[in-house]
C-alpha cells in the first residue's frame, strides 16, 4: 500500500476510516479524503472492494459450495494438521 504523505490519507488512516466508508454513513471529510485516497491507491481499491464483497455474500445469506475436490483436500490437510499435533489420539470425526 502506498503510504505517501502527498496523497493526504495515508493507508493506515484508510484503514481506519473503512467502517464508515463501506457502510456509506455519509460524506464526512474523512470519506473524502478516502475517496481521493483510494483513486490512486489500487492495493487498497482491493481491500475495499474486498470488504463490500464479503459483506454482500453474508448479507445475501446463501452459502457458497465448496468443491468437491477442494473440500476432499482440505480433509485431508485437517486430519494430517490433527494427526501431527494429536499424534496419540484417533482422527476426529468428520
Amino acid at each position: 500500500m502506498n503510504n505517501q504523505p502527498e496523497q493526504g490519507m495515508t493507508c493506515e488512516e484508510l484503514l481506519k476510516a473503512l467502517n464508515e466508508y463501506v457502510d456509506n454513513d455519509g460524506l464526512s471529510a474523512a470519506c473524502q479524503e478516502f475517496a481521493e485516497h483510494l483513486s490512486g491507491c489500487n492495493p487498497c481499491q482491493i481491500v475495499v472492494d474486498n470488504i463490500r464483497n464479503t459483506i454482500k455474500l453474508y448479507q445475501n445469506g446463501q452459502p457458497y459450495p465448496i468443491p468437491p475436490a477442494f473440500s476432499a483436500r482440505l480433509h485431508q490437510a485437517l486430519a494430517a494438521k490433527w494427526r501431527e499435533k494429536f499424534p496419540q489420539t484417533t482422527q476426529p470425526a468428520k
